[in-house]
């Protein structure tokens, strides 16, 4: 199966394995699975580093860079078709650009999006994996 994992899911697996559900370090850590992250993630943890809300050893460049080595995951970038797929989602969704990006990303490359975001889990129009399980 493949999977984009949500920004927090990423964080998580590196800096606080115990919050993720055994059913997802399953899926993380299996060598059939392949895991991917968007680069909008990237932006929400160089965001989350400058502003104090989280804490990463060494430099963000050198986080990023070894965390996707530890989980062999590939980076989809933010294309056009996503950006414009992110304001153009079927039926009710929330504001925030970076789940709309996430969410779009999954629906396009047809991943299933690894995430404890109650407001993601409920939306029908994408799949989705709780991070909690």
């Amino acid at each position: 199966m493949t999977f984009l994992l949500d920004t927090h899911v990423w964080i998580w697996s590196q800096e606080a394995p115990e919050k993720l559900g055994r059913r997802t370090t399953r899926l993380m850590t299996d060598l059939r699975n392949a895991l991917y992250v968007s680069t909008v993630s990237t932006l929400e943890i160089a965001r989350l580093s400058k502003d104090g809300t989280i804490t990463l050893s060494g430099s963000i460049s050198s986080w990023v860079s070894e965390t996707l080595d530890a989980l062999s995951c590939g980076t989809i970038e933010i294309s056009h078709p996503i950006a414009i797929a992110a304001y153009s989602l079927p039926g009710d969704f929330h504001k925030d650009p970076v789940d709309r990006l996430l969410v779009a990303t999954a629906r396009i490359h047809e991943l299933t999006l690894v995430t404890m975001d109650e407001r993601i889990l409920r939306y029908s129009h994408v799949r989705s994996q709780d991070a909690r399980m």
